[in-house]
Order: structure tokens, then sequence, then C-alpha cells
């Protein structure tokens, strides 16, 4: 992989497990550390041992999304060890599909305090060192960002919300540099209620149906490469992006549906931009 992010400092949360620790594997492959970022864990110590077994740098920074106090945390962490953070991106996330009547309010609030929340908590603590030299964050899209799904009442919701987030702090973020997106999986990746462990024991056929998140990670290393004044307050899919990316290499002839599924909602968000 090209060594597009040398000398960059990320943040990849929920990346114990399935994209999200395909996504920091990604940003090592190009040359960036990572602070990996996850609930104390296991998965996250193996996560971890991954990137340093493939001579990467990485460090384990356990916390819960939901809690701004441990996320502020989990970036002083960061700027301790490395002295600055450039890319945020906000993984975590849980889809416990659920009717509207068993939604319970603490539930409720434990679906949008990681999903949204989360997000918040994220680039809130990380902000005073993304200021200092521009940056990228980036959130995780779905089709739940756009669309309703059965049993999916605050999935839906707080995956709608993070569009309104993008949006608008995009416009507040640009005159410091820093671009604010979202990416959804643009392919079927894994649930994020497997384990490791339990993924380990499907069979190949099984495993064969979700996509590389690493391979997907890719198109994470392409949008954070990228000036932060090219692209802000837009959804992006890593799917085609990582197809392109692998077609056509890092450097391709951009158009918007190289990079994402929802290519009129993509034109129109910069039609406005430019206004």
């Amino acid at each position: 992989m090209s060594r597009l992010l040398d000398g960059k400092i990320a943040l990849v949360t929920g990346a114990g497990r399935g994209f999200g620790t395909g996504i920091a594997q990604a940003l090592v492959a190009a040359g960036a550390s990572v602070g990996v970022n996850d609930l104390d864990s296991p998965e996250l110590d193996q996560a971890v041992a991954e990137i340093a077994a493939s001579g990467g740098q990485a460090i384990r920074c356990p916390g819960d999304v939901s809690d701004f106090a441990a996320m502020e945390n989990v970036v002083q962490q960061i700027v301790a060890r490395w002295g600055r953070l450039d890319i945020v991106v906000s993984n975590a996330a849980i889809l416990p599909l659920i009717s509207f009547e068993e939604t319970t309010p603490k539930l409720w609030h434990k679906i949008l305090g990681i999903n949204l929340t989360g997000v918040y908590n994220t680039v809130k603590a990380a902000w005073p060192w993304l200021t200092v030299q521009g940056g990228h964050c980036i959130a995780i899209a779905s089709g739940a960002s756009v669309r309703g799904s059965y049993n999916e009442v605050a999935y839906c919701t707080a995956k709608h919300g993070l569009e309104g987030f993008t949006k608008a702090l995009a416009m507040e973020a640009e005159p410091r540099h820093i671009a604010v997106n979202t990416m959804g999986p643009g392919k079927i990746i894994k649930p994020t209620s497997v384990s490791r462990t339990e993924f380990a024991q499907f069979s190949q056929a099984e495993q064969a149906r979700y996509a590389d998140p690493a391979e997907l990670g890719k198109a994470f290393v392409w949008l954070a490469a990228q000036p932060p004044a090219r692209f802000t307050g837009l959804r992006f899919d890593a799917g085609p992006l990582a197809d392109t990316i692998a077609a056509e290499g890092y450097d391709f002839a951009f158009a918007p549906e190289k990079a994402t599924l929802y290519v009129d909602d993509f034109v129109a968000r910069q039609r406005r931009r430019q206004e």
C-alpha cells in the first residue's frame, strides 16, 4: 500500500473487532500511527498485537465512547505518545434489532449514547488538537442514515442524526482546515455483535459473505489523504471507493459514482456547499 499517511496520527473507535480493526490496519499500512480504542477486552489487546506484528505503530486506548471523560483520556494518551492527532474515525456502534415497543428508555439512551453521542464525545475530545494542524473526522454511515428499517428505530434515529451533525459541523470546521464526513461500508460487513471467536467458528462460506474490512479500510486512507478543503460535509461509501482504488490506484480521477452509492445526495451537498 502507498504510504499516503506517513507521519499522521489517528484514532479509531470500536477497533477491537471487525470493521474498526480493518480501518485501523489500513491506516497503519499507509504509514499512520493509531490509537486503537474499544471497551477494555482481550479483543482490543488482539487488535493492537496484530498491528504490532505487522510492524505498525499502535497503542491500546480502552474507553467507552458514551463517556466524554473517558474519550478525553483516550485523546490524551494519543497526544502524550505522539504529540498530535490528525485523523478521527468514529466507528464504535451497536445495533440491537428490537421493536419500538420493546425499546426501553434505558436502551434508547444506550443506543444513542454510543452511536450518536459517542461521535460527539470523540470529536469534541479531539477538537483542540485537530484545530492545531487541521485534519479529518470520519464517522460511519449506513443505509439507516437515509431510510428507515424494521426494528431499528433508535439506530436509524442515531444514523440520521449523524448526517445532520456532519453537515452542520463541516460548516464550522472548514475555516479550521478540518474535514467532517461520513463513510458507509458500501458492502456487507460482519455484524458488530459478532465477536472474533464467534466469527472464527463460521464456515468458510459464511465468512466469505462479508467484505474484508482491511480492504474497505483503504477508502479511509484515500479520504484521510485528501486536503481537508477538498471534501467536507459529504457521505462516502467504502465499497465503491475500495473497488475504484483496486482498479485505478489511489490517484484515480475523481467522480461521485466512484466514491458513493448515493450519488444524487453527494452532488446536491457539493452544490449547496459551493453556493
